[in-house]
């Protein structure tokens, strides 16, 4: 292969692009765009959840109670409500997530030794929120009632809350989360957001360059030139694996400095891992374009091949361990979960090659499977 040619075929490709303004544009502000969309809209906490409490009793135990609840910063108060009719309608307008209704005799019963029933109504058209609402709720009441329990015996019994304490609950459970401490979503989202960007993008990007040059007649061009068509495909190639690496950089800036995501591994080899996974994605478009004659027919394969199987088996939403046998097979076939794997990894848990270089060899060698089909599909004389 001649690298004065290919470098020729590229030089040319650039200009190509350089003609259209709009593309060029658009190059460089749809991965951002896209990124900053879904890191601020993907976020999987639930925070800030609207509450309303319906106090009957209206005692100072009672007030105390709600009180955990109000202060909890799970929970976004809108104030008490005076009667049950409201609860319906503000739940069905979305105005409240959750009602607490604390019952008449609240105090009395609990001085006198008598369980309470507190209900909570819970909005549950959005299942996954509703069960996480569910357990602050339990773990507020939990800490609530263990305390008025350790009050109870400290009092009877005449020992300290301490010893009350541990007279309640023998076994402590300690609980350390690793890797991602706060527990905050974005952490994790945000760095597996530019797995998503660079899947879906570069390959629409490249898809054109070949299936333009078919529509516009161009190609004959290439037909009746002394080029080999892995100089024409490499120098092709050329110009998105570029535009894509930059673009990854600016990624790469965006999940640290704006979503303030830390990271914890080793730069050069994220930096290796992503150039690999650059080329897998643009040579998916190189493979579809040299298949099709047409630029619409282009994007559409790309969009089918890339958009659904990124969102159902990269891991992005669902943890591939927790995908069903025959969904974890198809993850392992696509590229996408190889580089999540990385990006989590690198940012996460501080993860470098001797831990991940397979997912490293397995997008290298993807990528040359991909480059080998467009070489073998692509012909230098139209097919008759």
């Amino acid at each position: 292969m001649n690298l004065m040619r290919t470098w020729s075929v590229a030089v040319k490709e650039w200009q190509e692009i350089r003609r259209d303004r709009l593309f060029i544009g658009l190059a460089f502000v749809v991965p951002v765009f896209i990124m900053i969309l879904y890191g601020y809209s993907l976020s999987m906490d639930v925070e800030n959840i609207p509450l309303a409490i319906i106090d009957n009793d209206g005692t100072s135990m009672s007030r105390q109670y709600a009180e955990k609840f109000i202060q909890s910063r799970y929970f976004d108060f809108q104030g008490y409500l005076s009667n049950r009719r409201y609860v319906e309608p503000m739940l069905t307008s979305g105005h409240l997530r959750a009602v607490i209704e604390i019952p008449e005799h609240f105090q009395k019963q609990i001085q006198g030794g008598q369980p309470v029933e507190v209900q909570t109504l819970i909005d549950g058209s959005m299942p996954t929120r509703s069960q996480m609402v569910k357990g602050y709720v339990i773990a507020i009441n939990g800490a609530e009632s263990q305390r008025l329990v350790s009050d109870y015996i400290s009092r009877t019994q005449g020992i300290s809350s301490e010893q009350a304490d541990q007279f309640i609950q023998p076994f402590k459970l300690q609980i350390r989360y690793l890797y991602n401490q706060s527990l905050r979503s974005i952490n994790t989202i945000a760095p597996t957001l530019m797995m998503l960007v660079l899947m879906v993008i570069p390959p629409f990007y490249t898809t054109l360059g070949v299936a333009r040059e078919r529509e516009s007649g161009s190609i004959y061009n290439i037909y009746s030139s002394t080029l080999t068509r892995f100089e024409f495909l490499a120098g092709k190639l050329l110009p998105y694996v570029i535009i894509s690496v930059l673009n990854s950089i600016v990624l790469l800036l965006i999940v640290t400095l704006l979503f303030r995501a830390p990271f914890k591994g080793d730069l050069p080899f994220l930096l290796v891992g992503t150039v690999v996974y650059v080329l897998c994605t643009t040579s998916v478009g190189l493979t579809i374009s040299v298949m099709v004659r047409t630029q619409i027919a282009a994007e559409l394969i790309t969009g089918v091949v890339t958009i659904f199987p990124t969102f159902n088996f990269s891991g992005l939403l669902k943890p591939v361990d927790s995908m069903s046998a025959v969904d974890q097979i198809i993850a392992h076939m696509l590229p996408a979960m190889y580089y999540t794997d990385i990006l989590q990894g690198s940012f996460l848990k501080g993860l470098g090659w001797a831990h991940l270089w397979s997912n490293v060899a397995v997008l290298a060698v993807y990528t040359l499977g991909l480059l080998t089909v467009a070489a073998v599909v692509f012909r230098k004389r139209p097919a008759r």
